[in-house]
C-alpha cells in the first residue's frame, strides 16, 4: 500500500489536469468527441495503446502484467456531461455553454487515468491484465453507452473476469466510502407523453380544448401513481422533468409535450409502471376532452454488486482508507446507473466516494454548483488500484 500511495502521490498533479481539461470541456452523451481524444492521448502518453470509437465514442486499454497469464478485471468510468449551465466559480469551469460536469464523470475519468498510470508502473508486480473502459453516454438510458460498448466486445479480447467502479457521493463525507453488498443504484427507465386538444383564440376557450390545461391535471394525477399503487415499503419516483408546449400569450395551446422518468428497486413494480402511468394519461385525457400518445423506455436496469466482489472492494477501501473510511448504506440510491449492464454479465461493484462537507452547503449531483473537490481524488485512485490489485492476486476459483 506505500508503494501504491507513492505512486498516486507522484501523479496527483497530472490527475488533477486531467480533471480540469475534462471539465472544461464538457460534452453531451453522443457527442463526447473531444473528450474521447483526449484520454486515448493521456493513454497513449503513458505508452499504452488504447482503442477508440468502441460503442460509440469509448476508449479502452489493456495493461498486461509481466508476471504471467492470470484473470482480467476491468476498471470502468464514465465521462458525458450535463445539459447545465455551470455556476461554481471554478477556474476550470465549463468552456461550453450549457454543458456542465454536474454529476461528477470528469472526476471518475480522471481518476481512472490516474489508476491507469499507476498500475502501468506497477505492471512488473502482478499476473493477468487490467482492462481500462472509458464509457461515454451514461447519462443517456436511450443511448446507453454501456450497452453499446458491451455489444461492441468490450468484456473480451481479453475476456472481463470482474469489473469495478466508483461514483462521488455528496451525501456521504470525504474521506468516506459507501458500499452495499447488494443493490446500490435503481432501475431507470424514461417515459415520452404527447397530449393534445385543439387550439383557439385565447379569449374563446369553450371553441377548443386546452392542452395546457390538461397537462397540468395529468402531471399532478401521475404522483398519485407512487402514494396509491406502489406498496409503502417499495421504493418508487415518477417524476416529470420537462414540459413544452405553447407558442403565444394569446392562443390555447393544442399540443403539450412531456417527459420524465421512473426509478424503483422492484422488479414487479417496475413491470407494471408503463400500463399505471399510460392508464392515468388516458383518464385524464379522456375524461377533458383530449387525446394523448405515449411512449414508455425501458432503461437501466438496478446495478447490484456482486457479494464476492463487495467483499473485495470492502477490503480495498479499509486498506486504502482505513478503519473508519467504510460507510455501509442502509438503503440503495434511486439514482440509475448504466453500469448495472455489466454486472449482469460479469461480477461487479460499485462504490460511492465521499465528497460531501460537513462545514458547508451540501450541493447534490445535477447541480449548476455541485463540485466534487480534487482532495478526493487520491483515496478514489487507490482504491481503483488496491481492488484491482486484490482481485489479481486471487485464485481463479474465488470468482
Amino acid at each position: 500500500m506505500k508503494e501504491v500511495n507513492a505512486l498516486v502521490k507522484k501523479c496527483f498533479e497530472k490527475i488533477c489536469v486531467y480533471r480540469s481539461y475534462l471539465h472544461a470541456h464538457p460534452e453531451l452523451a453522443g457527442n463526447e468527441v473531444e473528450s474521447s481524444a483526449y484520454i486515448a492521448g493521456a493513454l497513449r502518453e503513458m505508452g499504452l495503446e488504447p482503442r477508440e470509437n468502441v460503442g460509440g465514442y469509448g476508449v479502452t486499454a489493456v495493461i498486461t502484467g509481466t508476471k504471467g497469464a492470470g484473470k482480467c478485471i476491468g476498471l470502468r468510468a464514465d465521462f458525458d456531461a450535463l445539459p447545465i449551465t455551470e455556476n461554481t466559480g471554478l477556474a476550470c469551469s465549463s468552456q461550453n455553454p450549457g454543458v456542465m460536469h454536474a454529476c461528477g464523470h470528469d472526476m471518475h475519468a480522471a481518476m481512472l487515468l490516474g489508476a491507469a498510470y499507476v498500475l502501468n508502473e506497477w505492471k512488473d508486480s502482478f499476473a493477468g491484465s487490467v482492462k481500462l473502459v472509458f464509457q461515454p453516454a451514461e447519462e443517456n438510458v436511450v443511448l446507453s453507452g454501456a450497452r453499446s460498448m458491451i455489444a461492441d466486445g468490450v468484456l473480451e479480447d481479453p475476456r472481463v473476469d470482474a469489473i469495478v467502479a466508483q461514483h462521488v457521493w455528496p451525501s456521504i463525507d470525504a474521506g468516506k466510502v459507501g458500499l452495499r453488498d447488494g443493490a446500490m443504484m435503481a432501475a431507470s427507465d424514461r417515459f415520452f407523453i404527447t397530449v393534445k386538444g385543439s387550439s383557439t383564440h385565447g379569449s374563446e376557450p369553450q371553441n377548443g380544448v386546452d392542452a395546457i390545461v390538461i397537462a397540468g391535471h395529468v402531471l399532478c394525477a401521475l404522483q398519485t401513481i407512487v402514494s396509491r399503487n406502489v406498496g409503502p415499503l417499495d421504493n418508487a419516483v415518477v417524476s416529470v422533468g420537462n414540459i413544452h408546449g405553447g407558442g403565444a400569450y394569446n392562443v390555447i395551446c393544442d399540443e403539450v409535450k412531456m417527459e420524465g422518468t421512473c426509478r424503483n428497486l422492484n422488479p414487479t413494480v417496475r413491470d407494471a409502471m408503463p400500463e399505471q402511468i399510460e392508464r392515468v394519461v388516458r383518464g385524464v385525457t379522456d375524461s377533458m376532452g383530449g387525446s394523448y400518445e405515449f411512449r414508455y423506455v425501458r432503461g437501466y436496469s438496478p446495478a447490484v454488486n456482486d457479494h464476492d466482489m463487495f467483499s473485495l472492494v470492502r477490503d480495498a477501501v479499509l486498506e486504502a482508507g482505513g478503519q473508519d473510511a467504510l460507510v455501509i448504506p442502509q438503503t440503495a440510491a434511486l439514482g440509475g446507473e448504466d453500469f448495472s449492464f455489466y454486472c449482469e454479465r460479469v461480477p461487479g461493484a460499485m462504490f460511492w466516494l465521499g465528497c460531501g462537507r460537513p462545514d458547508r452547503k451540501q450541493i447534490p449531483l445535477h447541480n449548476a454548483e455541485f463540485d466534487p473537490g480534487e482532495d478526493i481524488i487520491p483515496l478514489g485512485v487507490e482504491i481503483l488500484v488496491t481492488s484491482a490489485l486484490k482481485f489479481l492476486e486471487q485464485k481463479s476459483t474465488m470468482i
